[in-house]
Protein backbone atom coordinates (compact mmCIF):
# COMPACT_ATOMS: atom_id res chain seq x y z
CA UNK A 1 0.00 0.00 0.00
CA UNK A 2 1.04 3.79 -0.58
CA UNK A 3 0.16 7.10 0.47
CA UNK A 4 -0.92 9.55 -2.15
CA UNK A 5 -2.51 12.73 -3.24
CA UNK A 6 -5.15 13.13 -5.67
CA UNK A 7 -3.99 15.79 -8.43
CA UNK A 8 -6.75 15.84 -11.02
CA UNK A 9 -9.18 13.70 -12.90
CA UNK A 10 -9.14 11.64 -15.59
CA UNK A 11 -11.76 12.40 -17.91
CA UNK A 12 -12.07 9.89 -21.19
CA UNK A 13 -15.14 9.86 -23.45
CA UNK A 14 -14.31 5.56 -24.48
CA UNK A 15 -12.96 3.93 -21.82
CA UNK A 16 -12.16 -0.37 -21.88
CA UNK A 17 -15.97 -1.58 -20.26
CA UNK A 18 -13.68 -2.79 -17.13
CA UNK A 19 -13.40 1.35 -16.56
CA UNK A 20 -16.71 2.17 -17.19
CA UNK A 21 -18.05 1.93 -13.84
CA UNK A 22 -15.18 4.06 -12.07
CA UNK A 23 -14.13 7.71 -11.95
CA UNK A 24 -10.30 7.60 -12.68
CA UNK A 25 -7.91 9.34 -10.77
CA UNK A 26 -4.46 10.71 -11.03
CA UNK A 27 -2.48 10.44 -8.22
CA UNK A 28 0.95 10.75 -7.28
CA UNK A 29 2.66 9.07 -4.32
CA UNK A 30 3.54 11.19 -1.25
CA UNK A 31 5.93 10.42 1.69
CA UNK A 32 5.02 10.59 5.36
CA UNK A 33 6.08 14.04 5.38
CA UNK A 34 3.90 15.14 2.73
CA UNK A 35 6.74 14.86 0.10
CA UNK A 36 5.66 14.40 -3.02
CA UNK A 37 7.25 11.51 -5.27
CA UNK A 38 8.45 12.32 -8.97
CA UNK A 39 5.98 9.92 -11.26
CA UNK A 40 2.30 10.17 -11.28
CA UNK A 41 -0.36 7.47 -12.35
CA UNK A 42 -3.79 6.40 -12.88
CA UNK A 43 -6.16 4.68 -10.20
CA UNK A 44 -9.71 3.83 -10.17
CA UNK A 45 -11.29 5.48 -7.15
CA UNK A 46 -12.99 3.36 -5.19
CA UNK A 47 -14.08 5.40 -2.39
CA UNK A 48 -15.20 8.86 -3.87
CA UNK A 49 -12.25 10.69 -3.12
CA UNK A 50 -11.19 14.27 -4.81
CA UNK A 51 -8.81 16.26 -5.83
CA UNK A 52 -6.09 17.54 -3.14
CA UNK A 53 -6.91 14.70 -0.54
CA UNK A 54 -4.44 12.48 0.43
CA UNK A 55 -5.05 8.78 -0.24
CA UNK A 56 -4.40 5.31 0.30
CA UNK A 57 -3.34 3.42 -2.99
CA UNK A 58 -3.01 0.18 -4.03
CA UNK A 59 -0.91 -0.63 -6.96
CA UNK A 60 -0.55 -4.17 -7.45
CA UNK A 61 -2.97 -5.77 -10.00
CA UNK A 62 -4.13 -9.05 -8.28
CA UNK A 63 -4.79 -6.78 -5.19
CA UNK A 64 -6.97 -4.54 -7.10
CA UNK A 65 -8.58 -7.77 -9.31
CA UNK A 66 -9.72 -8.79 -5.83
CA UNK A 67 -11.41 -6.17 -4.90
CA UNK A 68 -12.89 -5.60 -7.56
CA UNK A 69 -14.41 -9.14 -8.03
CA UNK A 70 -12.84 -9.61 -11.66
CA UNK A 71 -9.33 -11.67 -12.14
CA UNK A 72 -9.85 -10.43 -15.69
CA UNK A 73 -9.96 -6.74 -15.33
CA UNK A 74 -7.00 -4.38 -16.86
CA UNK A 75 -6.67 -2.47 -14.01
CA UNK A 76 -3.23 -1.74 -12.48
CA UNK A 77 -3.91 0.99 -9.41
CA UNK A 78 -6.81 1.77 -7.31
CA UNK A 79 -7.92 4.45 -4.39
CA UNK A 80 -8.97 2.30 -1.54
CA UNK A 81 -9.47 5.11 1.55
CA UNK A 82 -8.91 8.99 2.13
CA UNK A 83 -6.85 9.72 4.52
CA UNK A 84 -7.10 11.93 7.42
CA UNK A 85 -3.60 11.87 9.20
CA UNK A 86 -0.91 10.53 9.85
CA UNK A 87 0.34 9.85 13.25
CA UNK A 88 4.27 9.95 13.42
Amino acid sequence: MLLGRVIGNVVSSVKEPHYKAHRLLLVRPEKADGTLEARSFIAVDLVDAGEGDRVLLIREGSSVRDLLGDATAPIHAAVVGIVDEVAR
